[in-house]
């Protein structure tokens, strides 16, 4: 779990300009190379697209890797200082690698 959130925190979005299909694909492939497996990246590209602006998916693209730390990694999410992006990517990991979003 601390794994896939730390994943999370640190996936390259790379949305400039992207419709939102392209941009639920680039966030899933960008997932899924760090490691989530299809299902859970899949919910999480899912919920981060449906709840956050093309702006907010910038910043959280902006976060930078802090390997092997996830409290780091939560503190460099929390830094963005957009309380709403933290909440989402958060709750996603929660609810989706936990199996919970069903």
């Amino acid at each position: 779990m601390r794994r896939a959130l730390f994943a999370v925190l640190i996936a390259p979005l790379a949305l400039a300009g992207c419709g939102e299909g392209v941009a639920r694909h680039r966030i899933e492939a960008a997932l899924e190379q760090r490691g989530i497996a299809q299902g859970p990246a899949r919910c999480m590209a899912d919920r981060l697209v449906d709840r956050l602006s093309i702006a907010q998916l910038r910043k959280l693209e902006a976060v930078k890797a802090h390997a092997g730390d996830p409290v780091a990694a939560v503190l460099a999410l929390q830094a963005i200082d957009d309380p709403e992006v933290v909440r989402v990517t958060i709750t996603a990991a929660g609810l989706c690698l936990g199996g919970l979003d069903r």
